[in-house]
């Protein structure tokens, strides 16, 4: 069927649309098409493919718009008659970027990118199902650099041209499109003078502009079915090498209670105090809010943050002080060295003027060089979790806090101290809590040390520790069940309205116990977090002493 908008069937034929396209000016983070089959039968007929060509092939590849390399080739063959291999399968120091297999394989054709280009870039999929290939950046950044798809490829520009500079070659990248009417030539306005069946003149003509050439011409189809006129359009545009910059950014911090600033460059700054007036020491004290630290809690599959440490596993990891109570410290050097610049960026959206010193943990362990443990309890809480991992592991053989879900191990990452004053905020972390101290309790193995008369009257969860560790007669048993009972209340009446919480009795024995009426949220859950501690350390002490490994051989 005709199409009847004669205006847009002349612009389509045309193909000034492709011919701009191959030629518009690109930047170093254009993703580039390199590949690409786009066809619809006999309708419209769209080609791209690259080759790699010497430097000092440039001028002849442009002196046509024949290809210098065709889809399919590319591939390492021997040569016929003769012991003999070509790596590229051709003579002339043409190389594939882009190698598409078909031919006679009995799977489906697929396509891949040229294997050194991948390993030059340490190009990486971030998971099995996607088409996308990663780079770790200059600047420490995750970026997509390639996209693969069965007949599609695009890279992005600034890659290629750091391979192109070190191998000394260009990449040719080549067009071919045939569009396809089924309107006449009068119809089309065309001069039938230009449209020789077999012998088109305007395709004679080679258009040249600087490092693209290209040619295109009209034709008069007879006997190809429904169609009178054909538009064919190749270009042939080269890519040369361009040097990449690769000087790093540095964001200038607050450094003094003046509120200057300098900047966090390691290479201007001083490596002792006072030891040029016009530069900053390399260990000057940057301090930080608190809210610093909430991005690399909330992603923790991607961050993690320890005592004295944020560790990211794109950039690495940085050293800080994170044993005060409402700010974070860092070395002025540490920023420059370790985070790239976006992340300084989002360091100095939370960077305040200096007022006091570094923690004492910190000021011990990096001044004074002595060991010093931390006084937070999110820090102590992790610490006292893993030593009863541990514990367990070496004394019962069986965990009594089953290890996180998948689905929850973020609970863990991202347990500390709240920032604000926020319910919601604190809803959260009560749950968290809850989740990795009673959800995770081993109720099975517990079971198991309970005589089978006793069992059916003995609720489960808290119950079942309770009751096990009564029976070993272990001191202190019931401040620390209490807690948990208290815990778990606090959780389960948190999801009610205020009226409905005011008047159940289960939050008013909670409330009391943690004092949440006379206190903020923050010290509220600094006040549940420290009992936490203490209820883990009082596990371990009851697995290291061997009470509950004398009924171990009833658990399996």
């Amino acid at each position: 069927m005709k199409i009847m908008n004669l205006d847009e069937e002349q612009k389509r034929l045309s193909q000034v649309h492709n011919l701009e396209e191959m030629r518009r000016e690109l930047r170093p983070t254009d993703m580039v098409t390199v590949f690409q089959i786009d066809s619809n039968g006999l309708y419209h007929k769209r080609y791209i493919y690259s080759a790699l060509i010497p430097d000092n092939q440039i001028e002849e590849a442009l002196s046509d718009s024949d290809w210098d390399l065709d889809i399919g080739y590319g591939l390492p063959c021997e040569v016929s008659g003769e012991i003999k291999y070509l790596r590229y399968g051709v003579e002339n120091g043409v190389e594939p970027l882009v190698i598409h297999v078909g031919g006679y394989h009995p799977v489906d054709p697929w396509v891949e990118i040229s294997e050194e280009f991948r390993l030059f870039h340490y190009l990486y999929h971030r998971d099995g199902k996607t088409d996308k290939y990663f780079r770790i950046d200059e600047g420490k950044e995750e970026v997509v650099v390639a996209t693969v798809k069965p007949n599609h490829v695009q890279i992005r520009l600034k890659e290629i041209h750091q391979w192109l500079l070190l191998k000394e070659m260009s990449l040719s990248i080549q067009f071919r499109c045939c569009e396809r009417s089924e309107h006449s030539p009068e119809e089309l306005e065309l001069d039938r003078a230009e449209l020789q069946y077999g012998g088109r003149e305007a395709w004679k003509i080679l258009h040249r502009d600087e490092l693209t050439c290209w040619r295109h011409s009209y034709g008069e189809l007879r006997g190809d079915g429904d169609y009178q006129v054909d538009s064919k359009l190749e270009v042939k545009r080269i890519i040369k090498p361009v040097p990449i910059s690769h000087e790093r950014r540095y964001v200038e911090f607050i450094i003094n209670a003046h509120g200057d600033e300098y900047t966090c460059d390691p290479e201007k700054l001083g490596e002792y105090p006072g030891e040029k007036s016009d530069l900053a020491w390399k260990l000057t004290r940057v301090h930080f809010s608190k809210q610093v630290l909430d991005k690399y809690y909330n992603e923790s599959s991607k961050y993690t943050v320890r005592d004295s440490i944020v560790s990211c596993r794109l950039w690495g990891s940085i050293q800080i002080d994170n044993h005060h109570p409402d700010k974070v410290c860092v070395f002025l050097d540490e920023l420059g060295r370790h985070l790239p610049y976006t992340e300084q960026l989002h360091w100095k959206s939370h960077n305040i003027i200096p007022e006091g010193s570094v923690s004492k943990t910190f000021g011990r362990r990096m001044i004074q060089g002595e060991w010093a443990n931390s006084d937070q309890p999110d820090i102590l809480f992790k610490q006292s979790y893993e030593q009863l991992q541990k514990a367990c592991n070496e004394c019962l053989g069986w965990q009594l806090l089953k290890p996180l879900p998948p689905g929850d191990a973020h609970r863990l990452q991202r347990l500390r101290i709240p920032t604000t004053n926020e319910e919601s905020h604190f809803k959260d972390l009560v749950s968290d809590l809850t989740s990795i101290l009673i959800e995770t309790l081993n109720e099975k193995c517990l079971k198991k040390l309970i005589p089978n008369d006793q069992q059916k009257d003995i609720k489960r969860g808290i119950g079942r520790l309770e009751y096990v560790l009564n029976s070993q007669e272990i001191a202190e048993t019931e401040q620390h069940i209490t807690f948990l009972r208290c815990l778990w209340d606090l959780r389960t009446t948190r999801s009610s309205s205020h009226i409905e919480i005011l008047n159940d009795n289960r939050y008013q024995r909670s409330a009391t116990h943690f004092d949440i009426e006379n206190l903020n949220r923050q010290e509220a859950f600094t006040k549940i977090l420290g009992e936490a501690v203490e209820f883990l350390n009082f596990l371990i002490s009851v697995v290291r002493s061997g009470k509950l490994s004398n009924n171990s051989s009833k658990v399996e």
